[in-house]
């Protein structure tokens, strides 16, 4: 009779696993606080949220599915993990569908960050200017640090490095096709549904973040060492909850 043994996780890497996704969140919540301050603008929004941003406003007009712009983002990011999947086919990994459960957290946090934000205005262009550099800025600190996790990737960078993968193609070539075309995506979806060129949705903000942010992203990555430590940290998960426990239980005694 063969014995069969099963491997688990040693504690070391539950915990390392477990640090790396924490701050793959703060990651996401600083890259989708950056998004949302680029939509706050009214300059044009960021390419990853220009179409789903496009259909949101047509549902808030009546005109489509009245769906919030994180639920929209979630629909673009599901299609852009199929289309990975029809251009790699057998060649795409199974591990590559965690896209998708990074790509609906990635939905919420910007839901979360549109109502935190839901009382800003930005009445005058001095304001509008502020907020869209503000908005491209923390959008590439989050990229930055996002890229830094080594976790699954996004879909919309999951796409061009599958068109790359199959083509030979340099990725950063086939990444600025596919921002153009999502770009394009949401030009059709003003005409579509408003008849006109929604410069709120692609406007002068967008074309700034399209050359600002990968800019920005190549200067912060450089000055990331004190986040690679970070990454390499092992917090004592077991000291802090002791301590919790500790803390509660002395509250509860009074």
């Amino acid at each position: 009779m063969t014995n069969i043994s099963i491997k688990f996780p040693t504690k070391e890497r539950t915990v390392s696993f477990l640090w790396q996704h924490i701050l793959l969140l703060v990651s996401l919540f600083i890259m989708t606080l950056g998004v949302v301050l680029c939509v706050r603008s009214n300059l044009g929004s960021s390419v990853i949220s220009s179409c789903p941003l496009a259909f949101t406003l047509a549902g808030s007009a009546g005109m489509a599915q009245p769906l919030s712009l994180g639920t929209y983002t979630n629909i673009l990011n599901c299609l852009l993990v199929i289309g990975q999947i029809i251009v790699l086919r057998r060649k795409f990994q199974i591990i590559q569908l965690l896209q998708l459960l990074i790509g609906f957290v990635f939905g919420a946090m910007i839901d979360l960050n549109m109502a935190m934000t839901s009382a800003m205005t930005c009445s005058s262009t001095a304001s509008q200017i502020m907020t869209q550099i503000a908005g491209c800025s923390i959008m590439a600190i989050g990229i930055a640090l996002e890229m830094r996790c080594g976790s699954i990737t996004m879909p919309g960078e999951g796409l061009p490095a599958a068109i790359s993968k199959a083509t030979g193609k340099p990725f950063a070539d086939i990444k600025i096709y596919i921002d153009i075309c999502l770009v394009a995506l949401a030009v059709i979806s003003g005409y579509m549904f408003f008849g006109r060129w929604m410069w709120n949705v692609v406007g002068i903000g967008t074309l700034f973040a399209m050359v600002y942010v990968g800019f920005m992203v190549k200067l912060i990555s450089k000055h990331l060492g004190w986040f690679d430590r970070m990454l390499y940290y092992r917090p004592g998960f077991r000291r802090y909850i002791y301590g919790l426990a500790r803390y509660v239980n002395s509250r509860l005694g009074h």
